[in-house]
């Protein structure tokens, strides 16, 4: 032992030794290997699934989030428009909010906040800053039901910008577009021709925008028309409108399709006209 300490002499040997012994030893120690990395792999395993769980959960959150903001963002403007509107209108008027569709395929009406509690009337129109939705037709004490303007054989007095020409436009039914009816082959009428409440049935207030002519059809044989029209205002994008408290007895006569006050609308294919509650 003092030989070896002292001289190192039998290192070559325990070196061989060892040399001999590594791949017994490696085989002893491959069952305690083989769980320690069988451990190590499914543990690091469901971390990650549960990671990467959370990770979906967490985009899901942000994709609303993004989706909830874009909304609110477009509500937020669609407001500050009706707000414009309401300060330029001459008439009280009443903010409302959709509150669902009922159902019925045949009509095409929609179901508001506001009653006969809060002052709605029945025949008052419901508008919103590009223009005419519809109008009352039934209400309660605080909602009503409002015919819009695609409604099957919703009526509602109008004249062209263009040329003062009055008619009236005339609902077909969901998805179909407006109709000019009763209408003559010489009738002054052009595609992209805007069409303004005309206010002589004192339900509506006049000059506000309705439609835009989309289509026109002579029919010289019959001396007729068929005149199909598109709604300006967006009728199924927006919660928000305002209901007109209109009374033609009372209120201050508002401006006529000719006047220069109002906000341009584009028409397509056509000169800028200009018709109150058009943005």
């Amino acid at each position: 032992m003092l030989i070896d300490f002292r001289f190192k002499a039998l290192d070559p040997i325990r070196n061989n030794v060892n040399w001999i012994l590594r791949p017994l030893e490696y085989v002893m120690m491959m069952p305690r290997n083989i769980y320690e990395s069988s451990s190590e792999y499914f543990t690091t395993r469901g971390t990650l699934d549960q990671e990467n769980q959370t990770l979906k959960v967490r985009q899901a959150e942000l994709s609303l989030l993004a989706n909830q903001s874009e909304f609110l963002m477009v509500e937020n403007q669609n407001l500050r428009q009706l707000m414009t509107l309401q300060k330029q209108v001459p008439f009280k008027t009443l903010p409302v909010e959709i509150l669902f569709n009922p159902i019925n395929p045949i009509s095409q009406r929609i179901v508001v906040n506001r009653g006969s509690e809060d002052g709605l009337k029945l025949g008052n129109p419901i508008a919103n800053d590009a223009g005419i939705l519809g109008q009352v037709v039934r209400i309660y004490d605080h909602s009503a039901e409002v015919s819009l303007l695609e409604d099957r054989d919703f009526a509602v007095p109008v004249q062209v910008a263009r040329n003062g020409l009055r008619a009236a436009v005339f609902g077909a039914g969901r998805g179909n577009p407006l109709e000019l009816r009763y209408l003559p082959v010489a009738s002054d009428l052009e595609v992209g021709d805007i069409l303004l409440t005309s206010g002589i049935d004192g339900v509506y207030p006049p000059g506000f925008a309705v439609a835009v002519i989309s289509k026109i059809e002579r029919n010289l044989d019959k001396n007729s028309s068929n005149v199909f029209c598109t709604p300006i205002a967006p009728v199924n994008r927006y919660r928000q409108a305002l209901a007109f408290l209109y009374d033609p007895k009372f209120d201050a006569k508002a401006p006529s399709a000719s006047d220069k006050s109002g906000v341009v609308t584009n028409a397509p294919g056509r000169r800028q006209t200009r018709a109150r509650g058009m943005q």
